[in-house]
């Protein structure tokens, strides 16, 4: 604590109500999304597994920029790919990180944004 004001380490949201956010505004958004791995619930990293149906799918990971700025990218290539390959990278990707979240969503019409603070 800095004084009497929290660090941003303490107001980093929580990766558990962070992932139930993003489910509720797929629900209000009537985009099926379902958690298909659970993580670690205060800090695990966030896979989004997006099904874009005869395209393929896509696959975000959260990092952050070269200015400490939290960003989406696709850690297995950009673009829809071929969905056993996201399946496969994300099977080697326990042995490195056992504590990751995987959210699939169902988006073929390309509706859902992924916010950072979840609201």
């Amino acid at each position: 604590m800095n004084g009497n004001r929290p660090t941003a380490d303490m107001l980093r949201l929580r990766t558990e109500m962070w992932i139930k956010a993003q489910i509720r505004q797929c629900d209000i958004r009537v985009i099926p999304a379902v958690i298909v791995r659970r993580g670690d619930p205060d800090g695990g990293a966030v896979y989004l597994r997006l099904d874009r149906r005869e395209e393929g799918c896509e696959l975000l990971s959260r990092t952050y920029d070269a200015n400490g700025q939290r960003i989406w990218y696709g850690p297995v290539g950009d673009g829809p790919l071929p969905p056993d390959r996201v399946d496969a990278y994300l099977a080697k990707q326990v042995d490195f990180d056992p504590d990751f979240w995987v959210i699939e969503i169902d988006d073929p019409a390309r509706r859902y944004v992924p916010s950072e603070n979840g609201i």
